[in-house]
């Protein structure tokens, strides 16, 4: 949500990307090489961040359920239908992904030269998903071991009561802590992102930046087709109402969110209009919170989209088995991201990360996330509104 006073920080990254432009297409490539570390600087702080964040904020998002055993069939229900949603979004920005190839022809070259290792077999990506030491899997970042671990790391701690409080108290304030240096990182990111961007420029020359055209279009086109073919497929099919009926319930909400570019700020506004459209309160007061949490389709998307442009961009190939493992690693993500400041840049570079890509390619999509961060947010809630009334439709509720 934008400060009351000032520029906010989704603007002031904006404004370094496009100063970046503008001093690496016209200053000497040595006045552009002083500018250098600072890239550097803010890519080694968002790796330092990625560990401890997903790992404590998984944790605590998983605890926070309450009793397992207690959870019901609302509860079961909602976090299927939104972990299904997720990996369809992840499907769909993979599949536009490899369809518009917004990436093609960039050929940025790496610093040092990165060799695509050979693609390992599905039994290996789902073997490779269970670390054998928590701590190994932490120190070599290998993430999808991360979240798996921090996964029965959080229900542990619930079935343990009373004696796993402690645990949790633990996970929650670094959590908390966690969040904070985050906001800290981030503050740094609009000159991050101007050094890489300026570097990029006045090396490849003002031509590298076009494609960037085509990954809004891939973003926007995606999150259009997700609410239009699964939301909309969800309530005819499960709810009974007519797609119709569903956008315009929702309408008010998903402006909120596409104009304030927050899920959590929207949330009253998407809980009035569920109980206007005859949500229930106790299906409401459950499945909107928790989707406000954990469910970011639109977010998602937005990986697939971008974890292709970034590979292709470096000229890596994605075999679809890495691509799998994309949209594995999203989809379980989600949940330890949501919520946190900068959570789409977060959520990439981890994305990125587990998949074997350069994160460089992270702050290049921070220039433009702006722009990207109104639909995905808008999807997101619409999303949340679209599993509430199928929830309270199976629970017997007149719509």
């Amino acid at each position: 949500m934008a400060e009351k006073r000032g520029v906010s920080l989704i603007w002031q990254i904006t404004i370094g990307f496009v100063a970046g432009i503008l001093f690496g297409r016209m200053a000497a490539p040595d006045a552009v090489a002083y500018v250098d570390p600072l890239g550097k600087i803010f890519m080694a702080l968002l790796s330092m961040l990625i560990v401890p964040l997903v790992l404590s904020s998984l944790v605590v998002g998983v605890a926070s359920l309450g009793d397992l055993k207690s959870l019901g069939r609302i509860g079961v229900k909602t976090l299927a239908l939104y972990l299904i949603t997720t990996a369809i979004a992840i499907g769909i920005g993979l599949a536009l992904g490899n369809l518009m190839q917004p990436g093609a022809g960039m050929d940025i070259a790496l610093a040092k030269a990165t060799e695509a290792k050979a693609a390992p077999s599905l039994g290996q990506v789902l073997t490779n998903m269970f670390p054998k030491n928590a701590f190994a899997s932490m120190v070599n970042a290998n993430m999808l071991q991360i979240i798996v671990f921090a996964l029965f790391l959080g229900v542990s701690m619930t079935l343990a009561g009373e004696k796993g409080k402690p645990a949790l108290d633990f996970f929650n304030s670094l959590a908390e802590t966690m969040y904070k240096m985050t906001a800290i990182v981030m503050k740094f990111a609009p000159y991050g992102v101007f050094a890489l961007i300026a570097v990029t420029v006045s090396k490849y020359g003002a031509a590298v930046l076009l494609p960037f055209a085509k990954v809004i279009a891939a973003v926007y086109i995606g999150c259009i087709l997700h609410a239009v073919l699964v939301y909309s497929g969800m309530v005819a099919v499960f709810a009974r109402k007519s797609p119709l009926w569903f956008f315009k319930g929702i309408k008010e909400a998903s402006l909120t969110a596409f104009v304030t570019r927050s899920s959590s700020g929207t949330l009253p506004v998407t809980m009035e209009c569920c109980h206007n459209m005859g949500v229930p309160d106790k299906v409401a007061s459950f499945v909107l919170p928790l989707g406000a949490t954990i469910n970011m389709d639109g977010t998602a998307l937005y990986q697939g989209v971008c974890a292709l442009f970034i590979a292709q961009a470096f000229g890596i190939p994605l075999s679809l088995t890495a691509q799998f493992g994309i949209l594995v690693t999203a989809t379980l993500g989600s949940i330890g991201t949501a919520g946190v400041p900068g959570a789409g840049l977060i959520m990439l570079t981890l994305v990125t990360t587990q998949a074997g890509l350069p994160i460089e390619g992270v702050a290049m999509i921070a220039g433009i996330d702006a722009v990207l961060d109104m639909i995905r947010t808008s999807l997101n809630i619409t999303g949340d509104a679209a599993v509430a009334t199928v929830v309270a439709k199976s629970e017997g509720a007149e719509l």
